[in-house]
């Protein structure tokens, strides 16, 4: 409902455009939301299964494991059936990167230098070239070079760039530049210091993440912070948020991210109070229920659930749709920042979401009408 403010425009670092399938990353191309699968990708059925969660969600991207040449076998049938770009995540084998290529892969997850010697980097890229697949360097502070590691004594930033710069260099020698860099740790301090360094000296699309964040809770706070300084910094063109979870509730928590600083917008953005002894309703049990029954609206709309007139007709000025706790029984609803009516404390969350779903058919309609135009 409102418009950007002077202090919330992010400037975002100028990159490279690629594509990954049909998704744009870098340039002027929306950040984008990623995720991995965590079946066996041999359980095909498994897979597109995990997968169209995922799309529920709002995914763009999925990436998904190819170890063995059964899993890059798999991929041909998992791609056919899902609607999102696919990235075959290859380690050491370049055999599998071809195979997967071939599978009709988005994109190659690679360290092109431990493809293997230099005709085998040839043949790999040959092949994403021939079936116009992408490439996404991923270098890791747990896996680094032994040269780098002896260089530096242990994992840096520096070594990671390093790391970075140095598989990109392999790509760019051999006139290949639809590639994309990740530099992720585990480290929030030194992840976020890594892409710094990487976003100043080039300008390639980057990927960004913090690996092996944790469980839902722990990743999400750690993800939040070592992402959140990114993005508001302006770097990152594309991210994945990394939990001991099931895939779509990464998804959940990286678009959570990107709309807490306003750079994408999908579904419905609930602005709640934590609640207290003033609260007209339940606020935590009302909330809980309406984000589960209102995750199928993917059109963006902002809701206020405020539990008493302290904050609530503040918070109603800047959400389509606000909601304040009153007394007897009643509580005021707010449309567009101005009072519009009361509403019964019975079916209270049905009355919401009736409201909701009435506001979005209207915003689609009034899209529609435009386009028409």
């Amino acid at each position: 409902m409102s418009s950007l403010r002077p202090y919330q425009h992010i400037e975002r670092r100028k990159s490279r455009k690629i594509y990954v399938g049909d998704v744009a990353v870098g340039g002027d191309a929306p950040v984008s939301v990623q995720t991995m699968t965590n079946t066996l990708t041999t359980d095909i059925e498994g897979t597109i299964a995990q997968i169209r969660k995922a799309e529920l969600a709002g995914v763009d991207i999925v990436r998904v494991s190819c170890p063995d040449v059964g899993s890059t076998e798999a991929l041909k049938t998992i791609v056919e059936e899902v609607n999102t770009p696919i990235v075959a995540d290859i380690h050491f084998h370049y055999k599998r990167a071809i195979e997967a290529a071939e599978a009709g892969a988005a994109c190659l997850r690679i360290n092109p230098g431990n493809i293997g010697s230099a005709e085998r980097v040839r043949e790999v890229v040959k092949a994403a070239r021939d079936h116009g697949c992408s490439i996404r360097i991923g270098v890791n502070a747990g896996s680094l070079e032994r040269h780098l590691l002896e260089k530096y004594g242990e994992p840096k930033p520096e070594a990671l760039v390093e790391s970075a710069l140095e598989h990109a260099k392999i790509l760019q020698d051999h006139d290949f530049h639809e590639f994309k860099i990740s530099v992720k740790a585990s480290d929030v301090f030194m992840a976020v210091e890594a892409y710094k360094q990487l976003a100043a000296c080039c300008d390639h699309p980057l990927h960004i993440g913090i690996t092996e964040a944790g469980s839902k809770r722990a990743g999400t706070v750690k993800s939040a912070l070592g992402l959140g300084n990114l993005l508001w910094a302006g770097v990152g063109d594309t991210m994945r948020v990394s939990l001991s979870a099931p895939p779509e509730e990464e998804v959940l928590v990286g678009w959570d991210i990107l709309k807490s600083l306003g750079l994408r917008h999908r579904g419905v953005k609930i602005i709640s109070c934590p609640s207290c002894a003033r609260q007209g309703f339940n606020v935590v049990e009302t909330v809980q229920t309406l984000e589960d029954r209102l995750q199928h609206i993917k059109t963006p709309l902002t809701l206020s659930i405020i539990g008493c007139v302290v904050n609530g007709p503040g918070e109603a000025l800047m959400t389509d749709i606000g909601v304040t706790g009153g007394g007897s029984g009643r509580h005021m609803v707010y449309a567009a920042g101005k009072q519009d009516h009361t509403m019964p404390a019975e079916n209270m969350i049905e009355h919401i979401v009736q409201l909701v779903e009435a506001r979005v058919e209207a915003i689609e309609a009034g899209t529609a009408e435009k386009a028409a135009h």
